[in-house]
């Protein structure tokens, strides 16, 4: 089972997981309050402030307003998929992820997007353009890559047999 993220974690990604482990997809604003499986005590005016900035962003929207419940958008899923890598607490599963490119210099901003993502993401840079991680997210790193446009020029490898 994942946990929630450390004190250290942003709100945000609490409000995002939470929503993404709910069972029927929908949880109410009560219920961030009163959970008792969060590590830290939500504070009304703080999750207001949240909620309001992810619904702004389309990450979230209400099903009911007079009853405050909450669910994720397509983008709000995308966003707590990140989230939930970024916190690092699934067990690996043996295999790297490696993400190999040669951007072409016309496509910088794109090639340090690429950069901070994976940095982001917790890759440790094996050299100039190889990066490795053992976080589960290939499916997402795909779609991010094909997303901004790159994917002439970026392979994201799997592998479980990787050594001298």
């Amino acid at each position: 089972m994942t946990r929630f993220p450390s004190k250290r974690k942003a709100l945000t990604d609490l409000v995002l997981l939470a929503l993404e482990k709910s069972v029927d997809g929908y949880v109410s604003f009560e219920d961030f309050i009163y959970n008792p499986l969060l590590e830290r005590p939500v504070k009304k005016p703080a999750l207001s402030q949240v909620i309001k900035r992810l619904r702004e962003k389309g990450f979230i929207e209400f099903v009911k307003d007079e009853e405050l419940i909450l669910r994720l958008t397509d983008s709000g899923k995308d966003r707590a998929l990140w989230a939930k890598m970024r916190s690092g607490d699934e067990k690996w599963d043996g295999k790297w992820r490696l993400v190999v490119w040669d951007i072409p210099e016309k496509r910088r901003q794109a090639r340090d997007l690429l950069r901070f993502k994976l940095k982001q993401l917790g890759f440790k840079q094996w050299q100039q353009s190889i990066w490795a991680s053992k976080i589960n997210c290939t499916k997402l790193l795909r779609d991010f890559i094909k997303q901004v446009g790159i994917e002439d020029w970026v392979m994201v490898i799997e592998s479980d047999n990787i050594g001298n």
